[in-house]
C-alpha cells in the first residue's frame, strides 16, 4: 500500500553553487518557508534542504562533483542557461511579483494576463534557474475548458 502525501507528489529537487544564500534568496523573494535545512562541510554548503510554499515543496543542496546524482546535473551557468523552469501557483501574483523584484530576482516577463492561463510571471532566481508564478492552478476544479 502506498502512503499519500500531504502535499504533491512531484517534488522539484535543484542544485546551487551556493545553497545557504539560495535558501536566503528563496524565502525572501518568493515566500518559501525552511522545513529541514541540513548544513553541509562549508558555511554554504547544504547537504539537504527542504523548503515550502503552500501545500508545495522543493528539496535543494549544494552540487558536489561526487556523487551519481551531483554527476547529472548542471548548474545553470554551466549549461549555458536553465534546462528546467518551475511553475508554481500563488493567490496574488502582483503582490507576488513585487516582492521577487525587491528582493532581486532577474524578471523576465512581467505580471501580466493570458486568456487560457490568468495572470503570471517568469523570472530567474539568484543563480538563474527559471520560475513562472501564476493564478492559474490545473487542480482547480474550475480551470478553462481547453477541449
Amino acid at each position: 500500500m502506498t502512503t499519500q502525501p500531504t502535499g504533491s507528489p512531484i517534488i522539484p529537487g535543484l542544485r546551487y553553487e551556493r545553497a545557504q544564500s539560495a535558501i536566503r534568496f528563496l524565502c525572501e523573494a518568493f515566500g518559501f518557508e525552511r522545513h529541514l535545512v541540513v548544513g553541509g562541510e562549508g558555511p554554504e554548503d547544504v547537504a539537504h534542504a527542504q523548503l515550502t510554499l503552500g501545500s508545495g515543496m522543493v528539496m535543494l543542496g549544494t552540487r558536489r562533483s561526487q556523487g551519481d546524482y551531483d554527476k547529472q546535473m548542471r548548474l545553470p551557468r554551466e549549461a549555458g542557461g536553465c534546462t528546467q523552469g518551475l511553475y508554481v501557483v500563488v493567490d496574488e501574483v502582483d503582490h507576488h511579483y513585487a516582492r521577487a523584484k525587491a528582493a532581486g530576482a532577474e524578471i523576465l516577463n512581467a505580471p501580466r494576463d493570458n486568456e487560457q492561463s490568468g495572470r503570471s510571471y517568469t523570472c530567474r532566481d539568484c543563480e538563474g534557474h527559471v520560475w513562472t508564478f501564476g493564478a492559474y492552478n490545473p487542480w482547480s476544479p474550475k480551470r478553462p475548458d481547453h477541449s
